[in-house]
């Protein structure tokens, strides 16, 4: 294999946080998007999804799967992953709270959007604002871990800048650490790139619902 490719649909889905890590750390990639059931299918058939699951990731000579671990690996190999045992622990911690507070979103489209933005607000915002607010206050140094950016970080502006996309960044008043936390990464020089640049996607749509459906049901 030559390159690093990223298979999955045309959408955010569980690939745009990837798509991220990879623009973050530095890895050039290419998108690649399956467009018919037939393509899943030879994937499956030949071996390359363990557990019948995208995204897949082409990279270093291997393919790997499970949104997790590939998050994890470009961690690792991007050196956002902590600097001891306790640190990388604690960012697993983290890491894994912002993936309980993007999850609800990630029915965007396939349910009604009021339907799910009426539960954000209702049921996520109130229980992972304020706990991801404090851990920034503790922190003071403006990251979630240590004093500088990790993929716990990239998890949690991933997850706000979809909730200020749709709510607005109002959702955000009353929580100052998160406020500054939401204005800086996103002037990140390498953030503000990516959300610039052509593997950012936009809002999913009907013809990207119609896609997985058609593909995978």
């Amino acid at each position: 294999m030559s390159g690093v490719k990223l298979v999955y649909f045309n959408g955010r889905g569980k690939a745009e946080l990837i798509r991220l890590a990879l623009a973050y750390i530095g890895l050039e990639f290419e998108d690649v998007y399956l467009k018919e059931k037939s393509e899943v299918e030879k994937l499956r058939s030949d071996g390359h999804l363990l557990f019948q699951q995208l995204p897949l990731l082409e990279i270093d000579g291997k393919r790997i799967v499970q949104s997790g671990a590939i998050l994890r690996y470009l961690a690792r190999r991007g050196g956002i992953y902590g600097n001891s045992n306790d640190e990388s622990t604690r960012i697993d911690e983290l890491f894994e709270g912002t993936r309980d507070f993007y999850g609800p979103l990630l029915g965007m489209v396939f349910r009604p959007e009021e339907d799910v933005l009426k539960d954000a607000k209702e049921k996520v915002l109130p229980r992972y604002l304020p706990a991801f607010n404090k851990v920034l206050e503790e922190t003071g140094s403006g990251y979630l871990v240590g004093k500088s950016l990790t993929i716990a970080d990239l998890g949690l502006i991933e997850t706000l800048l979809v909730l200020v996309e749709y709510l607005g960044d109002q959702i955000l008043t009353g929580y100052p650490q998160l406020q500054s936390f939401y204005k800086n990464m996103t002037s990140d020089e390498k953030i503000a790139s990516f959300l610039l640049g052509p593997h950012r996607h936009p809002k999913n749509d009907q013809t990207y619902v119609d896609t997985v459906k058609r593909i995978l049901y």
